[in-house]
């Protein structure tokens, strides 16, 4: 094995070394039982408190340019969808319910929405107007978005990169490597494992964003539907070995495949409605 595979693969081992295995979500329907290594030396509550001052810093600036939105007909759905998915996030991890949720809506262009560590939500209202969507496709992206949260993928991904830099460090200290094998290395520290997982992380926020907004009453069908949209305003996407994000037909299809595992608790939802 040539030094810069040696190298990713040490990095690997002080990154297991150095983090703590976690699953910070039950399974759920749709069963999302993967162990998560994070940093033992970044905690939950510092990744919240950051994201929260650079949350509200946002806000502020927002606040500021006059694009901050709590009026609007759309200000008002993007609230009302996610106080129905907040109630189902403790399914999935019972603190959730202790969490200082906070939703708002920006104006903006752009196609985005977020939900940062310790359930901060930022929808900009370009997604909701370029696509058009509706509440049940709203509900999808904004699913998706806390689902992340609940399984703290930002605590989750900081704690990769300090990880995989105490190793680049330490390694190249004792291999005595130049500047170039260490660009090598992370090359393939990168596209070996980064990725891939990063891909993963997505792939695990689509199906348990599936699953709350089905517990909520929102139609699980429509996550198709959101993607597709998606996926027409992406134009010229790169290809999905490159990407950290699923290619949009992988999207689908692993969505199709896990809409018949929350549909019965969609139309139960529906029932109490």
């Amino acid at each position: 094995m040539n030094t810069p595979f040696r190298l990713a693969g040490l990095a690997l081992c002080t990154l297991l070394t150095a983090c703590q295995a976690v699953n910070t979500t039950s399974g759920g329907a749709v069963g999302v039982e993967r162990k998560q290594y994070m940093f033992s030396m970044l905690s939950t509550a510092e990744v919240n408190q950051m994201y929260a001052q650079s949350y509200q810093q946002t806000l502020s600036e927002a606040s500021n340019q006059g694009v901050l939105d709590k009026r609007s007909k759309n200000a008002k759905r993007v609230d009302a969808i996610a106080r129905r998915l907040i109630a189902q996030a403790p399914v999935f991890r019972a603190d959730a319910a202790q969490w200082d949720w906070q939703v708002n809506l920006i104006d903006s262009k752009e196609l985005n929405a977020n939900c940062g560590p310790g359930g901060k939500i930022i929808v900009y209202s370009g997604l909701i107007k370029q696509l058009q969507l509706t509440d049940d496709e709203l509900a999808a992206v904004m699913g998706h978005e806390i689902a992340h949260a609940l399984r703290e993928h930002s605590r989750e991904a900081m704690s990769k990169a300090y990880g995989m830099e105490m190793a680049k460090q330490g390694a190249g200290a004792l291999l005595g490597l130049g500047q170039d094998s260490l660009a090598l290395a992370d090359a393939a520290v990168q596209y070996g494992m980064t990725l891939p997982n990063s891909r993963g992380n997505e792939n695990e926020a689509d199906i348990i964003g599936l699953e709350l907004a089905a517990r909520a009453g929102y139609n699980p069908n429509a996550a198709i539907s959101l993607w597709q949209k998606m996926s027409q305003a992406g134009g010229g996407a790169p290809p999905e070995f490159m990407s950290t994000h699923p290619s949009s037909s992988t999207r689908i299809s692993a969505l199709q495949a896990a809409i018949p595992k929350v549909m019965p608790l969609y139309q139960r939802a529906r029932g109490k409605q």
